[in-house]
């Protein structure tokens, strides 16, 4: 602690029997260690002069709630009732969200019901608690895949999320090499989605998992969801899916047409834009023991007791991280189970009537802005149809981000820059279009790049 006292912290060494702190941090390689001191600005010598200073430093912030918002590429502006905020902030759940049994009140069987509700969605019948994100519940299923069949190959779209990308590199990656799992990509068309033939021809018997999405990363719909299951299935490897559950009312879902995995995020059901606060992911698969065998997170259940009384309960607590700690399936943490009580709360409202209705409203509202901006001279978009609620739109002299820049100046968050981030994407951006963009805000954005580009 940095206020312990010199008898303190050599009480503490000499228990461990190490005459000072050097040898804790010989693992971290020199060049990643501070020789210098940091050049802090003085201390805030008052609470008064803190608040002033964290919040000038708020103040500068440009939140996409208080803006018209076109982003999105894992993180999309969603309406959450208000209902959902009042749940998850009551004390039974916002304080004693984790802990001992004693602090159940209700948890477990709320997590029941977002895990039973979640699992119905998708029609699949396992489904864990949360993980931090759609990139960890990939990178998670990825490793579950490799440990039920032994390989170690597995193949991801090549216009893939940078951001999941990058998590599932981590994830697939080892410090020794039997314990690797090694990535290749096969390529996607404009939309994000598969090259079938060029798919089936790398898919060979050293793959553990052929990973894609649907809706894909780039907004298009994977019309050949079950023939990429086939494939898979074809080679003795595990299909993995990523999915956006709120296209659910509208899209197949994963157990339709085969998945023996699904991840995605929880985001889009009742969760604010947090970012850094927590997202959420999921993992689902068929309840079967092979499946059940290998999950890293927490699984919850119900069963009969004794007396004849419901009771809920953590089942399979000892292949988690914290049953086993490093001999677990894989690491989780459990700060977006809070997410778990909004989920479920959010799903509960909607019922299946309202997932339809709410995609069917994004399906509307999104192509229609693919359609109007496709008039806006000095710019193409990559498809009028054949998406759910993201498309990339591309410029034809105007770099991106000097569009972005002007967006900015008229109080607009334009779409996710992918220049540079994938490969062959252009001078372009993904766009997302939600159940929160009426006709106003089209034609807002439309008309203003109208203006820049002129």
């Amino acid at each position: 602690m940095p206020n312990s006292t010199a008898a303190q912290r050599t009480a503490l060494l000499d228990a461990i029997g190490v005459p000072d702190a050097e040898p804790l941090f010989g693992q971290i390689p020199p060049a990643h260690r501070l020789r210098t001191p940091l050049a802090l600005p003085p201390a805030l010598a008052s609470e008064i002069e803190l608040t002033r200073h964290l919040d000038g430093l708020i103040a500068r912030n440009r939140p996409a709630g208080k803006m018209l918002s076109f982003l999105g590429a894992g993180c999309w502006q969603h309406h959450v009732p208000a209902v959902v905020d009042e749940i998850v902030t009551r004390s039974e759940f916002l304080t004693p969200v984790w802990g001992t049994p004693s602090s159940d009140f209700g948890r477990n069987q709320a997590w029941f019901e977002f895990t039973s509700q979640l699992g119905a969605l998708l029609d699949l019948d396992l489904v864990g608690l949360p993980v931090y994100s759609w990139g960890c519940a990939a990178g998670h299923a990825l490793r579950m895949a490799a440990r039920l069949n032994g390989r170690r190959r597995v193949l991801v779209p090549a216009l893939l999320c940078p951001e999941r990308r990058a998590v599932i590199d981590s994830y697939c990656a080892s410090a020794t090499e039997q314990h690797a799992i090694l990535i290749d990509t096969y390529p996607c068309d404009r939309l994000g989605r598969a090259d079938i033939d060029a798919l089936k021809a790398l898919a060979g018997p050293d793959i553990a998992a052929i990973y894609f999405e649907n809706p894909a990363f780039l907004g298009g719909l994977e019309h050949r969801a079950a023939d990429i299951v086939d494939i898979a299935h074809a080679a003795g490897a595990e299909a993995v899916v990523g999915v956006d559950p709120i296209s659910l009312g509208v899209v197949a879902p994963p157990g339709a047409y085969g998945a023996d995995i699904a991840v995605g995020t929880i985001q889009t059901l009742g969760i604010h834009m947090h970012a850094g606060g927590g997202l959420g992911g999921f993992i689902a698969s068929r309840d079967e023991d092979r499946y059940a065998a290998e999950y890293p997170t927490l699984l919850n259940s119900i069963t009969e007791a004794v007396d004849g009384s419901l009771q809920f309960g953590l089942m399979r607590f000892h292949q988690s991280s914290y049953g086993s700690r490093e001999e677990g399936k894989d690491w989780t943490g459990n700060s977006t189970y809070l997410w778990a009580i909004g989920a479920s709360v959010y799903m509960a409202l909607l019922g299946p009537a309202g997932f339809r209705e709410v995609g069917e409203l994004i399906l509307a509202r999104s192509h229609a802005a693919a359609e109007r901006l496709a008039r806006v001279p000095g710019l193409s978009v990559a498809a009028t149809g054949g998406f759910f609620k993201e498309f990339t739109v591309t410029f034809d002299r105007v770099p991106v981000e000097a569009v972005d820049r002007a967006l900015r100046g008229a109080g607009i968050l334009g779409g996710l820059p992918l220049t540079g981030a994938l490969p062959g994407m252009g001078n372009s951006a993904l766009y997302a279009f939600t159940e929160v963009h009426d006709h106003a805000a089209i034609e807002r954005l439309a008309t203003t790049l109208e203006e820049l580009l002129a």
